[in-house]
């Protein structure tokens, strides 16, 4: 049987080593792997704060939060502490006629987080999974109510919402779905609010309430026939961090409402403080019928998804017929350790200041970009707490892959979504990480972008 410690290696020779090994027996997601000899993948030792470290010992500030999941830095000493606690006690349980205590509690907390109006959490172990639920949830609590004719689904204009078969069915960036569209079922795409498309003389509230005003006409046209309408709050991230005014969602939440159609808010990516409020929905001052939480919900830890749902909802499937209860089953579902590193994520909001903190982090990087981009090298500088994102002019062929590589040789990971680039790091980044982090993403850019007429660098939804 091979060793899974194989024998010491000098530090270069074991970064080399790994990404050999990986590439032969590892299938990267997210990865073209034709283009593994040209972007090997990164061997990675071990993570502290903000930064990853390799077994050369170089560090690369993790800009992406390792895909958005990393709110405290990596190794937090405090979920560290947790998590040792809890392994000490209960790893796991199936949630299916048990429950345990780091379940119950995060269920609370969530719920008290929402004032109580989504008090009911269903647990998952990952986002696409947590959609996949709400899907179901939406068109089963219609089913119930003898509406079974309420089974379409509405979703946005380059929305993502997963790569499962059901999550594609209402994401629309092609990339992930084209190959698959004859298993998919057709679904109502109704226009982006995305502010990067106003019109001459419109800002970003002129682009959401002509983008709601659509959505409200497909829905009293369809309703009858519709369960839901899928939106991910404030920033639709995969399609390259598009932002809107929070009136949308407002807009939206009326119109589901007068038409008698569900809301279900995909927070996956924008949830747990990344928007600048702890709940994007907040912003709004709405709540969805359903709302889909993972990624930073553990801290970048373990994998963890939920759904959270309303009283109503939960109580039309209380019933002693099987066929109107609601089945659906993961085996790790309600992980404890996974509750238990969710808990010590919630403790450090409630005991530091964590949202006030970050809004000054998110202006210094803001104003660090601003005064470094020149307006014939980026378009649509926006902010949406602690997202930031430019689009590249001429970025050229491979702009993303170039971009990830030269991000590394200058000790950052990124990458960039098409000629979308963004900074997403986690909460405990210093100033000079910042700085530093700003610095280097424009030395990043001067290494790899194309020259370009000058044209106004705007900024939108700062």
């Amino acid at each position: 049987m091979p060793s899974l410690n194989p024998s010491p290696r000098t530090a270069a020779s074991r970064n080399a080593d790994l990404q050999q090994r990986s590439r032969r027996h590892v299938w990267h997601p997210c990865t073209q792997s034709s283009r593994l000899d040209a972007a090997p993948p990164l061997p990675i030792a071990r993570g502290e704060g903000a930064w990853l470290v390799d077994h050369d010992e170089r560090r690369y500030l993790d800009a992406t939060s390792s895909w958005w999941v990393n709110l405290f830095g990596h190794a937090h000493p405090a979920i560290n502490a947790a998590l040792r606690d809890q392994l000490d006690t209960l790893p796991h349980v199936m949630l299916a006629g048990c429950t345990h205590a780091p379940a119950v509690e995060l269920a609370e907390r969530l719920s008290a987080l929402t004032g109580h109006a989504l008090g009911y959490c269903f647990y998952a172990s990952d986002g696409a999974s947590a959609v996949e639920i709400a899907l179901k949830m939406s068109f089963h609590a219609w089913r119930n109510a003898g509406r079974s004719d309420k089974r379409g689904f509405v979703a946005l204009r380059g929305g993502y919402h997963g790569e499962t078969l059901g999550a594609l069915h209402v994401t629309d960036v092609a990339v992930f779905r084209e190959a698959y569209a004859p298993l998919l079922r057709e679904v109502h795409l109704a226009p982006s609010p995305d502010a990067r498309g106003a019109a001459p003389g419109e800002d970003a509230l002129a682009v959401a309430v002509r983008a709601a005003a659509a959505l409200d006409a497909l829905l009293a046209e369809q309703h009858d026939r519709i369960a839901a309408v899928i939106v991910e709050p404030l920033v639709q991230c995969a399609t390259g961090m598009a932002m809107h005014d929070p009136e949308y969602l407002r807009l939206v939440r009326a119109a589901c409402d007068r038409h008698g159609v569900h809301l279900i808010a995909d927070e996956i990516a924008v949830g747990c403080g990344r928007s600048g409020s702890f709940f994007a929905c907040e912003q709004a001052g709405i709540w969805p019928d359903f709302m889909c939480l993972s990624k930073g919900i553990s801290g970048g830890y373990l994998p963890l998804a939920l759904v959270m749902t309303r009283e109503a909802i939960y109580q039309s499937f209380v019933d002693d017929d099987v066929a109107r209860s609601f089945l659906h089953s993961h085996s790790y579902t309600g992980n404890a350790l996974a509750c238990r590193a969710a808990l010590a994520t919630l403790d450090l909001f409630a005991q530091e200041d964590v949202l006030n903190r970050n809004r000054g982090r998110a202006a210094r990087i803001l104003q660090g970009l601003r005064n470094g981009l020149g307006p014939s090298r980026a378009a649509h500088l926006r902010q949406r707490g602690m997202i930031t994102a430019f689009d590249v002019r001429a970025a050229g062929p491979r702009f993303a892959e170039r971009f990830h590589l030269a991000a590394r040789e200058q000790g950052l990971l990124m990458r960039p979504i098409g000629s979308t680039v963004y900074l997403m790091p986690p909460y405990v980044v210093s100033d000079a990480e910042i700085d530093l982090l700003v610095e280097r993403t424009l030395a990043t850019l001067d290494a790899v972008a194309q020259p370009h007429a000058t044209e106004a660098c705007d900024v939108a939804l700062a």
